[in-house]
């Protein structure tokens, strides 16, 4: 019977929703597994066949820890606010709502039909206001501690430096967030100058300061005002300030970019160390929101060793110069040792609607003011309009009466904020709601956090290691300092895939027309096919191109599992003959799982299925190995497999996982060349324990070698354990 995966695939995702086969238990007896993939944002487009690949790979996870026995959480959600709904809402003249709900059934629909093994009775959305609810509770529990909407990040760059010690991420994910806060160690020093005022420059190599000839302000810097009547060429000046506020804080401080300035006629800096006049220019590579926006430039640094031309600090190291010349400033008034970061405090609002509200309250006489946490969720009213006002302001100014409240505080006249909050709001914290996510009360309840929490194993992109990822382990950390979570960090373990590439190797995209559909694939070879192919591609930490060949080739696959079912044969046991090949195949495939090997893992399967096609049958117990194994890669196939030759009870998503015998995974022979001369003249199967002398002598009794060695005369021979023999031959005289 040809298998029909038009038939099977629907007819088992509805068994498993039907017996919520995949719904956690809230059962704290039970070992927990709390799997995460970053929940999607639900654009217009659907699916492309490069997103179904890092759910398909912590399904597959998730699957295998199912059938191990643990409590799986594994659960799905909707990232909906965001400019691009809102944008195609104004072209469209569509209510971003309506859009939402659209693109948000479209995307189940094509999740659905992949059989993720997701837990749909968790699902949320960002856009529900009962989810945006919590996202406002937690607002308001950082204005009560700030007393402002600026995200104080910065307090907390050194924890979230040090606590990637806690946290098994991969160390590129680690590089890149300690490289974003950006923490350095060095010192801030006053620089004189010709007018009188201080110009503070922060340096992390204070041991140069003999060594600096000029100095550079951001174009921005507030002195450049200051001085504008001492300044001799300020339209020069004024012209580079217009032409450094058209660049992005990325073009100005990319590092391959050629440098330009302007020199500041009319004053200098003094050097505190030698009082020395220096020149100052303008640059547009020093920000003014890093360091105090003024460094001092060195030509050329003393290459580490004993310092030299450097006054007090001659014939000192490096590291002793560094504390002597701080200690110094410090002890003279003119500086003083400073810790820096790159990372930058966020104000939390946009002008934009389609939002979370943001829930304060502006009163003349109280200033901004909560909302009372009772008032929540502070729901997103309907506009007619969604475009921004011509003041710039949020469509939401435009409503007056929703705009007119009263004050919390004082009961008197007060104004609503009209922005809304930025799309990563409601992405913070949303591994939270999924584990307690029909809570009335609270974000979720003190037993689902303590028993949830960390969440074991996070999946993402790498593009968002970065500001998410951060900011994510940032409001984590806050809700932790207040008593919320019980943990210091949100995920125990981070692990992030490569792209799916067009067939031409670029990046998919309607515009280069390279765009694969997950529906036609599923269509025509089934989602398991699709599911396998996914996980066979290659490195699933690297990029790889899409290849319909190739996925003609896991379909081929598929179809040899099912008909191993016309040469069944009774059987309890494996069969001696294929007792090492099953061993090794449930080792290695479940230690491939838990080091997303994927690819060598379904490897291993199709080396097995050929060993089983070597012997030409296959027993009910070797079909049932073979099909857990292969389950959590293609689940339907497999379980309408199980169902049809009654190989357990009940349904193969509820079976347990094979066990192994390590003694048997041991190789009883290895294959070894045997070379003449250093040439190739036979390959053997000998004992994989073979002393020096049985590989000899097997060697020279295989018929090839004694032809390769007839009439001449060995002169050396060589062996090297489970790899060669080579006979060193000369002719015979």
């Amino acid at each position: 019977m040809k298998y029909n995966h038009k038939a099977i695939e629907p007819k088992w995702q509805k068994i498993w929703e039907d017996k919520g086969v995949f719904h956690a238990s809230d059962d704290s007896s039970k070992e927990k597994f709390y799997a995460l993939i970053e929940f999607p944002y639900p654009s217009g487009q659907g699916l492309h066949v490069g997103h179904p690949r890092p759910y398909t790979a912590l399904d597959t996870v998730a699957r295998k820890k199912r059938l191990q026995g643990l409590n799986v959480l594994y659960p799905i959600g909707w990232d909906a606010f965001g400019l691009p709904t809102e944008n195609y809402a104004i072209k469209n003249h569509i209510h971003p709502e309506i859009v939402t709900k659209n693109n948000i059934a479209r995307f189940k629909k094509q999740i659905q039909s992949l059989g993720i093994s997701f837990d749909w009775s968790r699902e949320v959305n960002t856009t529900d206001p009962d989810y945006y609810k919590w996202t406002q509770w937690i607002f308001i529990q950082l204005f009560k501690v700030k007393s402002q909407w600026m995200l104080k990040i910065t307090e907390y760059a050194d924890r979230l430096i040090n606590d990637l010690d806690l946290v098994n991420y991969p160390e590129r994910v680690k590089a890149q967030q300690k490289n974003w806060i950006g923490r350095s160690t060095g010192a801030e020093v006053d620089f004189g100058t010709t007018t009188g005022d201080t110009l503070t420059v922060y340096t992390t190599r204070a041991d140069t300061l003999y060594g600096a000839t000029y100095m550079v302000i951001s174009p921005e810097h507030p002195l450049i005002d200051k001085w504008a009547d001492k300044l001799q060429n300020m339209d020069a000046i004024r012209a580079y300030q217009a032409a450094a506020a058209r660049k992005s804080d990325f073009e100005r401080t990319e590092v391959a970019k050629d440098k330009t300035g302007v020199k500041l006629e009319g004053v200098r800096a003094i050097n505190p160390v030698n009082n020395k006049e220096i020149p100052i220019f303008i640059s547009d590579y020093v920000l003014v929101s890093y360091g105090t926006g003024a460094i001092m430039a060195v030509p050329a640094h003393d290459t580490p060793g004993i310092m030299v031309n450097s006054g007090m600090l001659d014939g000192l190291s490096v590291d002793d110069a560094k504390v002597k010349i701080i200690d110094w400033l410090t002890g003279e008034g003119k500086g003083h040792a400073k810790v820096n970061y790159k990372l930058r405090d966020g104000v939390f609002s946009r002008q934009r609607y389609w939002g979370e509200p943001i829930p304060i309250v502006h009163c003349d006489k109280c200033g901004y003011v909560p909302l009372d946490e009772s008032e929540l969720p502070l729901r997103l009213p309907m506009v007619e309009s969604y475009e921004p006002t011509d003041t710039g302001e949020s469509p939401l100014a435009n409503m007056t009466d929703w705009i007119r409240t009263t004050c919390p505080k004082c009961g008197g006249a007060a104004l609503r904020e009209t922005d809304t909050m930025p799309q990563w709001a409601g992405s913070s914290w949303y591994y939270l709601r999924y584990m307690d996510p029909h809570n009335n009360e609270a974000l979720a309840s003190k037993e689902a956090l303590n028993y949830w929490s960390p969440v074991d194993w996070y999946n993402g992109g790498m593009e968002h290691t970065t500001l998410h990822l951060l900011y994510s382990r940032f409001w984590h950390k806050f809700l932790y300092d207040i008593g919320v979570v019980p943990t210091p960090e949100p995920y125990a373990k981070r692990t992030s895939h490569g792209m799916i590439l067009g067939e031409n190797g670029e990046k998919m995209s309607k515009s280069r027309g390279n765009v694969v559909n997950p529906d036609e694939i599923v269509d025509e070879y089934g989602a398991d096919t699709m599911r396998l192919y996914e996980m066979f591609i290659g490195d699933f930490e690297k990029a790889a191109p899409w290849s319909q060949a190739s996925i003609r080739g896991c379909r081929r696959f598929i179809e040899r599992y099912w008909n191993l079912q016309n040469i069944l044969i009774d059987g309890d046991a494996i069969r001696p003959e294929l007792e090492s090949a099953f061993h090794k195949a449930i080792k290695k495939v479940g230690d491939d799982i838990e080091n997303i090997k994927f690819n060598t893992a379904i490897a291993a399967l199709m080396a097995l299925i050929n060993d089983i096609s070597n012997v030409k049958s296959i027993n009910r117990e070797e079909l049932r190995i073979f099909s857990i194994l292969l389950n959590p890669f293609a689940p339907h196939i497999t379980e309408e497999v199980y169902e049809a030759n009654k190989l357990g009870e009940g349904i193969l998503a509820e079976a347990q996982w094979p066990q192994y015998d390590e003694a048997k995974c041991v190789d009883e022979t290895v294959e070894i060349v045997v070379q003449v001369n250093g040439k190739i003249k036979a390959k053997l199967n000998v004992p994989v324990d073979a002393d020096r002398e049985s590989m000899l002598a097997m060697a020279k009794e295989n018929e090839k070698v004694q032809a390769a060695i007839a009439g001449m005369t060995v002169i050396k021979e060589i062996a090297v354990p489970k790899k060669l023999v080579n006979l060193v031959v000369k002719l015979s005289k």
